[in-house]
């Protein structure tokens, strides 16, 4: 007799009678999805500019991505919201990012509605959609959608990717990570790389391993099981890592500059049919100097970081292209729906002059070409977390002007490459229509005959703001349906009306014609000297690059692209505008826990986020750890907070007590006891004591004097003419008893275990303070 189901919530089917001889079983109806259903592979980049796909005119190999493209379609005119949270957002949910409460990056929240970084659950995501569908789902490497609040231990885990219908996750949790000794998170819980740098270790390779492994996993036991991947490697944001070979292959290729590269990429792209043959290529930057004016050390320094980010990318693209074949071995390659897509415009974080150090740009920290020159050989490399300059942002989103966290199409402006060969008919072709992020998972549902559910988990969903492409990928005429959109980040606003774009930038056209730097905070009335003087208008239906402000001459129709921006905003909850950029980063925000003034730390517990973590900077504060020291000693960590790229230690090394102070790999200040730390069990003892201001502007944090002690007896003293100022080190957070991420000295490697006992570590930070009253006698004595 045949199985006999029925579905969850409906009757029992079969017969119950007093005795089984006289019943008929019945079962719930597994969830199943159709035959033949799709698999869907999002593959999302990171910070990877319009002008930086081989298939999009780069000169940059790409091979994998370009095979999906000349396979596949690719879309001239996707438009994402200008920063990576946002635009991540409108991909997995269909809704804007306004609507989202992602205004910014998660780390930027805001205390309003359409800012406060809870995406709600009636926003819901595709992983949730397809998983009541019968899919398997699997997110690999950067999320950065989840509360800065919430990424501890502490949870809560309903937005952690397992909470939005992710079944397996592995990759890390926040906006960027070291490459080499990336901050790993595999499903609900802290993990740490099984190899070193030094052993081939490098975060691309690890996540395609996983990639696989996940769709192998469940392909082996339900080969009909499809699955949706949101896969997302950490490229090419920054920190540009990669094996010094892959950079070395594009040795000489940028020596000519980047005007040089924009022109030839402009030419392929024309070539191409990428931008439409009367495009203008937008003019000279006014913040980016010309390559001709440069020395020839900036030259052989920006030359050098950009070969090192081509060399990222290409391999980035063979990892992907690891993925992609595994598909086409088992036989799902021509069945699975991808979709490939950046989620802004290349990034300018790395400043004028570029970067070997990201974190100096989140402390308002220059750098110099000299300190640099001196780093070049380690570019790419773990010791290094470095981005280039502007220029080279600027070329990235050839043909378009500026960049990521700004709404000119440079911001705005991504790749999209759309392959599956078994539902689409056309093959190497170029899309036009105008769609946006948000866009994804409505075409997605009907590709997949699937409506948007109206409840999911017993949450009323809201309606999808986008709108699908679908009926674009076998025909090249069709119309866009995607009419109308708004843009805003950090007070930069811009609004796409059919063939219209309006801009009002800020702090203006550029930094240099602004007469301001990025992040300056809006004022009332300001805004309204915004609106009523300095919007842009251009018709890019027929100037694709933004090039002829005709504002003047439309004054009318520029009155109604502003208005209808203002609806728009208030739709969303795009309101209040906030122009404010790294002060942001600074708000006082929601935590799990209150604010207090001791935290007490355990050994080997999981690593604590920089936000979750107890904030030493700038203040007064002692760390005291309850150790118990076995005979012939003891080594290792006993707190740290960063990395190499910035960040403090405090560890005990030679039987001695150490703390370093690593000022965003600028300086380090060593500071090391006089005494070695006797057996048995000890209060081993660190405290700082501001003895200056701190000057925010230029990046320089309170100075102060460090001391050590145990069992309350000084044993070292010295001062400290700087500190950071705002973010210790994004590559690692705080951790007790070992410091696997990289290291903030090199006096140590790591994971550096303590190899005693700690009972616990706790950091005071309400002022109090041993007083060595021997030393302070002194002091008197000599004084009278």
């Amino acid at each position: 007799m045949a199985l006999q189901e029925y579905k969850p919530g409906t009757a029992f089917s079969g017969v119950i009678g007093r005795t089984v001889d006289q019943s008929s079983p019945a079962w719930p109806e597994p969830l199943r999805a159709k035959k033949g259903t799709p698999n869907v592979l999002f593959i999302v980049l990171d910070d990877t500019g319009f002008g930086q796909f081989g298939c999009y005119g780069s000169p940059i190999k790409t091979p994998n991505l370009d095979a999906l493209a000349a396979n596949g379609l690719r879309y001239n005119n996707l438009h994402t919201t200008a920063l990576c949270s946002p635009s991540r957002s409108c991909i997995m949910t269909g809704r804007n990012h306004h609507s989202n409460a992602m205004a910014c990056i998660t780390e930027g929240s805001t205390g309003y509605p359409g800012s406060n970084g809870n995406i709600p659950f009636e926003n819901g995501f595709l992983s949730e959609i397809l998983l009541q569908k019968g899919y398997n789902t699997y997110a690999i490497g950067k999320w950065h959608l989840t509360p800065a609040d919430q990424l501890s231990a502490a949870g809560p885990y309903d937005r952690w990717p397992l909470g939005r219908g992710f079944e397996r996750y592995y990759g890390f949790l926040g906006g960027d990570t070291h490459q080499y000794y990336p901050a790993l998170v595999y499903d609900n819980h802290q993990v740490h790389p099984d190899k070193t740098p030094e052993e081939g270790y490098h975060f691309n390779a690890d996540i395609a391993d996983k990639a696989i492994s996940f769709i192998a996993d469940s392909k082996q036991i339900a080969p009909d099981k499809p699955f949706f991947m949101y896969f997302c490697p950490g490229a090419m944001h920054a920190p540009h890592h990669v094996p010094k070979e892959w950079a070395d292959a594009y040795a000489g290729q940028f020596d000519d500059g980047w005007e040089a590269y924009r022109e030839k990429v402009f030419a392929r792209q024309k070539e191409m049919g990428i931008v439409p043959q009367n495009a203008e290529l937008s003019r000279h930057d006014p913040d980016v100097p010309h390559w001709d004016s440069l020395s020839a050390d900036e030259k052989r320094l920006y030359a050098r970081m950009m070969e090192v980010f081509a060399g990222f990318f290409t391999h980035t693209d063979y990892h992907i292209g690891r993925l992609l074949d595994f598909l086409k071995n088992i036989g799902e390659f021509e069945n699975t729906i991808i979709m490939v897509i950046s989620d802004n415009g290349a990034s300018a974080e790395g400043g004028l002059q570029g970067s070997i150090n990201e974190t100096l740009f989140f402390n308002n920290v220059p750098e110099t070409l000299e300190d640099n020159l001196k780093e070049i050989d380690k570019l790419g490399g773990p010791e290094t977390f470095n981005h280039y300059p502007w220029g080279w942002t600027w070329a990235g989103n050839t043909p378009f002007r500026r960049w990521k966290r700004e709404t000119y199409r440079g911001g705005i402006s991504d790749p999209l490459i759309v392959h599956w060969p078994q539902g689409i008919k056309a093959k190497g072709e170029i899309r036009t229509q105008y769609a946006h992020a948000i866009d994804l998972v409505p075409t997605v549902l009907e590709l997949l005959e699937i409506d948007p559910p109206t409840t999911i988990r017993g949450v009323t969903q809201s309606p999808i703001e986008g709108v699908s492409f679908a009926h674009t990928l076998d025909n090249a005429e069709a119309p866009s349906k995607h009419i109308t959109q708004y843009f805003e980040m950090m007070g930069h606003r811009s609004l796409y009306y059919d063939g219209w774009r309006a801009v009002c930038p800020w702090p203006g056209p550029s930094f240099t014609e602004a007469g301001k730097p990025f992040g300056v905070p809006i004022a009332k009335d300001t805004l309204t000297e915004l609106d009523a003087h300095h919007w842009e208008l251009y018709h890019i239906a027929e100037d694709f690059a933004e090039n002829h402000n005709i504002a003047a001459d439309n004054r009318a129709k520029l009155i109604e692209m502003v208005a209808t921006w203002y609806v728009e905003a208030g739709k969303y909850n795009v309101l209040p505008v906030d122009g404010r950029g790294v002060q942001r980063l600074a708000e006082e925000r929601p935590q799990i826990a209150e604010a207090r003034t001791r935290y007490t730390y355990y050994p080997n517990t999981q690593e604590i986020p920089s936000n979750s973590a107890v904030r030493v900077l700038n203040r007064l504060h002692s760390i005291t750890a309850d150790v118990e020291i076995p005979q012939g000693g003891a080594e290792g960590v006993l707190l740290a907070h960063g990395g190499n790229d910035g960040g403090y230690a405090f560890y005990v090394k030679g039987g001695k007590l150490h703390w370093v102070h690593n000022y965003l790999a600028r300086s380090l200040y060593h500071l090391q006891s006089k005494e070695s730390i006797p057996e048995g069990r000890h209060q081993l003892r660190f405290e700082f004591e501001p003895t200056g201001q701190v000057d925010l502007a230029t990046g320089k944090g309170a100075p102060g004097r460090a001391q050590l002690y145990i069992d309350e007896k000084l044993v070292g003293q010295t001062d400290v003419s700087v500190t950071i100022p705002l973010n210790i080190g994004v590559s690692s957070g705080l951790t007790c008893g070992f410091a696997p991420g990289s290291p903030v000295t090199p006096d140590y490697e790591p994971p550096f275990k303590f190899t005693g006992k700690i009972y616990t570590v706790v950091v005071d930070v309400s002022g109090d303070l041993i007083h060595d009253h021997e030393a302070e006698m002194r002091t008197i004595m000599a004084r009278q």
